[in-house]
């Protein structure tokens, strides 16, 4: 077998106002800035906007993506980031879009991949 290694985070961020995350060039300009934030090489950002509300971002990396995944009526939004490698770190990308959004409430999970067994982290 093969190891690679990669960073995987997740976070369910509750209570974030309606606006923020009904905004699909408010999403895909903050996207853009996370993949900067972590060192990535950003290949292409695209975004859907939902009707009445929500959208969905993703920004493709040479090392994975980062996507958010939104639902204003509910204040929330589903954030993903992964990358490969360990020059790479995705928390950075999650971190940065969680201080702009700002959420009231905030469950992360990291998950190492790559290495045959998961390693789950929460926060």
């Amino acid at each position: 077998m093969h190891l690679t290694f990669g960073r995987h985070v997740i976070a369910d961020a509750w209570g974030i106002e309606f606006d923020k995350i009904n905004d699909i060039d408010f999403l895909k300009y903050h996207l853009e800035e996370a993949a900067k934030i972590c060192g990535a090489h950003l290949l292409s950002v695209d975004g859907w906007a939902f009707q009445p509300y929500g959208a969905t971002v993703v920004a493709v990396l040479a090392e994975s993506h980062l996507s958010i995944h939104t639902y204003p009526e509910k204040g929330f939004a589903a954030i993903d980031g992964y990358t490969c490698g360990d020059k790479i770190d995705s928390e950075k990308a999650i971190n940065y879009l969680l201080d702009i959004l700002k959420p009231q409430k905030v469950y992360t999970h990291k998950i190492i991949r790559g290495a045959g067994d998961f390693v789950h982290i929460t926060k």
